[in-house]
């Protein structure tokens, strides 16, 4: 599975931490900001370009709250972003949402708590069934 990272200069050294766990799990990473981004509206451009290209791949983008990168990825049509902080909100997001993109606060999330989400957000799986009402009432939204 690939799986797009990317981050302003806030988030740049927890992306770093990332992506060496996504490198040790054998996921291909790629990373559209291999030097910082100067805003999250950048780093979170570069990401959803780069989704649209691989309909497969999952993301995440860290900025120092996850606010920024969460409110500029979700202005984009049939992307599906949450803000997290936490395990199961990871993995709920991904399996009831078919959300392909998660973002991180550098500032509130520690290092082994941003591998643990991003375990659990990359582990689930989409359930469908009654969850799709929902994503495509989201995808009208745009």
């Amino acid at each position: 599975m690939k799986v797009i990272l990317g981050a302003d200069k806030d988030g740049f050294r927890l992306k770093e931490v990332i992506k060496e766990y996504l490198e040790t799990e054998n996921y291909d990473v790629l990373d559209v900001t291999e030097e910082p981004a100067e805003t999250f509206l950048e780093s979170a451009d570069k990401i959803v370009q780069a989704m649209r290209e691989d309909e497969d791949a999952q993301a995440i983008a860290i900025d120092k709250m996850g606010i920024g990168s969460f409110m500029a990825a979700s202005k984009y049509k049939g992307v599906v972003v949450a803000e997290i902080s936490d395990e199961r909100s990871a993995y709920m997001t991904r399996e009831h949402n078919n959300a392909r993109m998660i973002t991180l606060g550098s500032d509130l999330v520690a290092d082994e708590m941003a591998k643990s989400i991003t375990n659990e957000f990359l582990k689930a799986d989409y359930d469908g069934g009654r969850h799709q009402v929902r994503v495509d009432m989201l995808n009208d939204l745009c």
